[in-house]
């Protein structure tokens, strides 16, 4: 592998009034991983359609978002929020397709999924696009089992609300930080064996929070070494298991977003290590 393909493109952006940088952080972390000269390729996704939100999502409530007539996860109504979803979610849906061709890994610069349940939207996710992608994969005989691998310091609360309303048994999904705060060690020592248990998945998405850091105001209780270990262990393993990794960004409220940004940056380095470095 030569570099690490981005699905990105600058419709995924917007900028509501919101402490939280996730809206606005996808092209900053790519103008980053840019301006470090790391190997990525930076690939225009695919927007997902209606009928593809509507599979993770109440009809009533993807209309109310997409109208501006519902709140949205930054309990506002802005268009520019609406337009940018389409292509979030087609941002980790198409870097999942992208990843599952190559074998290997693909990359989503998006934050904002976790959150949102099947009717509602809180914590700046407005849209589940985890649960969105595994089950558009699924509807087309894609996958048979997906795993969702969730590494934000907070519960999947959202996630796991869909597939209790969907009856959703073959995705295997974890949260894999909260409940971890005084333990970092126990965290990394039990990780391996965490992402072990994904073998046999046709898939695996890897969300690589970055407010599980030890500074960050929402966290935490990693170091930025221990950050970087994290995602080393995780690409490390689920390529050793053939497991194709499907990776998007998520949490990061330090100040200032350079923090955030070389938490990001280190994700990407891990991945490089693994998957371009190590071949």
């Amino acid at each position: 592998m030569q570099c690490i393909d981005v699905y990105y493109s600058p419709k995924q952006v917007s900028s509501p009034a919101s402490v939280s940088p996730s809206p606005r952080k996808p092209s900053l972390v790519v103008a980053d991983w840019t301006e470090q000269a790391l190997p990525i390729r930076i690939i225009e996704p695919v927007p997902v359609s209606r009928a593809q939100l509507e599979l993770a999502h109440a009809p009533e409530y993807v209309d109310g978002i997409m109208r501006c007539t519902l709140m949205n996860g930054f309990r506002g109504r802005q268009q520019e929020v609406a337009d940018s979803l389409p292509w979030t979610c087609g941002s980790l849906l198409s870097a999942a397709r992208g990843a599952m061709r190559n074998g290997l890994v693909a990359c989503s610069p998006t934050s904002g999924f976790h959150h949102a349940g099947y009717e509602s939207g809180f914590g700046y996710c407005t849209f589940n696009g985890l649960m969105v992608t595994a089950l558009a994969l699924r509807a087309e005989g894609l996958v048979r089992r997906v795993g969702i691998l969730d590494c934000d310091q907070h519960c999947g609360d959202g996630t796991a609300e869909i597939m209790d309303e969907l009856a959703v048994g073959w995705i295997r999904h974890i949260t894999q930080g909260q409940g971890y705060r005084a333990v970092a060690k126990q965290f990394m020592a039990e990780l391996p064996d965490v992402v072990r248990g994904f073998a046999g998945c046709d898939l695996l998405i890897y969300q690589a929070g970055a407010d599980p850091h030890v500074c960050d105001p929402l966290g935490g209780f990693l170091t930025t070494h221990q950050l970087f270990e994290r995602d080393r262990i995780v690409f490390s393993v689920a390529r050793s298991i053939g497991v194709p990794v499907v990776w998007n960004l998520a949490g990061g409220y330090q100040e200032p977003l350079s923090r955030v940004l070389e938490i990001h940056r280190n994700t990407m380095v891990a991945c490089v290590t693994e998957y371009v470095h190590a071949f």
